[in-house]
C-alpha cells in the first residue's frame, strides 16, 4: 500500500464522528464531511479540530474540493483527508485544494502517483496551496 500522506505528523488514527453529532458534543477532534454538507459549519472549530475527513462518493462528485479550499482558506491546519472514489488524476488537484491525506477505496499504484505529482512544474491560479501561479513568475 502507497503512503497517501503529505504530512510530516503522524496521521489522526481517532475515528471521525458525523458532523450532526460533532456539532451536538464538545469533545471530538476528528469529523467527517460528507460530499452534500457546508465546510463552513465547521469554521468556529477549527481550532479543535485534528481531522476533518471529506467524503468523494463518486469521482465526479467534485463538492470536496470546495469543502476542503473553504477550511484551508479560513485557516485549517490540521490533517485534511480525501476518502472514497479518489483516482490518481484527482490528487494533485485535491492537493492544491489542500487535502494532504488521502484514503481511496482502491489502492493506487505508487509509480502512477509519482508520474501524476510531477506531471506539471507550474500552476495557474492561486490556491490553497501557495503555489506561485507562473504568471506571477512571468511578471514579478
Amino acid at each position: 500500500m502507497v503512503d497517501l500522506r503529505f504530512r510530516d505528523d503522524v496521521p489522526h488514527e481517532e475515528p471521525a464522528v458525523t458532523l450532526d453529532s460533532f456539532l451536538g458534543q464538545s469533545n471530538a477532534t476528528a469529523v467527517r464531511l460528507e460530499s452534500s454538507e457546508d465546510a463552513r459549519e465547521l469554521l468556529p472549530y477549527l481550532d479543535r479540530l485534528a481531522l476533518v475527513e471529506v467524503s468523494f462518493p463518486k469521482f465526479r462528485d467534485g463538492r470536496g474540493y470546495s469543502s476542503g479550499r473553504i477550511l484551508r482558506e479560513a485557516g485549517y491546519t490540521g490533517e485534511l483527508r480525501a476518502q472514497g472514489d479518489v483516482l490518481v488524476d484527482q490528487i494533485p488537484l485535491m492537493r492544491r485544494c489542500g487535502f494532504d491525506s488521502f484514503a481511496p477505496e482502491s489502492e493506487i499504484d505508487e509509480a502512477t502517483l509519482s508520474a501524476a505529482l510531477a506531471r506539471y512544474e507550474h500552476v495557474y491560479q492561486p490556491a490553497a496551496d501557495g503555489a506561485v501561479p507562473v504568471w506571477k513568475l512571468r511578471h514579478g
